[in-house]
């Protein structure tokens, strides 16, 4: 009789969540340095990670980065989140990407600065429109000035 070995048990709950890249705070009280883990989306901000992949430390602006890691954790499908991803683009290991947020920021900024433009336009046209009518009434006044004058020297 031959043994059959049992079939691999596989977990469906770890590979049904998503691995994020975060990052997970330690140091004291406001000194804290960030560690870059991949872990599962549902896990805690301090929990136990399932890969530790590089150091941040927001007072001294020192970033340290596993990059063939980070490579492997992003080929895999891990999501990076807002701050991690800021992170990898400075660090040059992904393309800089424009958020919604952004686009809609950027958006109300130029429809703003259309309208700025469109007022200071009406502003300007209006400011000509009264310079003309001044000078069409002081020219209109001068004439006026010049016959009244001439007038009394000719009787």
């Amino acid at each position: 009789m031959a043994l059959v070995s049992p079939a691999p048990i596989v977990s469906t709950s770890a590979s049904a969540t998503m691995i994020k890249l975060r990052l997970k705070r330690f140091g004291k009280k406001r000194e804290a340095s960030f560690r870059l883990v991949a872990c599962n989306s549902t896990s805690r901000r301090d929990g136990r990670p399932l890969q530790e992949l590089g150091y941040y430390n927001p007072r001294t602006k020192e970033t340290r980065l596993d990059a063939e890691a980070l490579r492997e954790r992003l080929g895999q499908g891990a999501q990076p989140t807002d701050a991690v991803r800021t992170l990898l683009e400075k660090g040059g290991l992904i393309e800089k990407t424009v958020r919604p947020a952004e686009i809609v920021g950027k958006l109300k900024q130029a429809a703003k600065r259309e309208a700025d433009a469109k007022q200071a336009a009406k502003e300007a046209a209006e400011a000509k429109a009264a310079a003309e009518a001044e000078a069409k009434a002081a020219a209109e006044a001068e004439s006026g000035d010049e016959n009244a004058e001439e007038a009394p020297a000719e009787s």
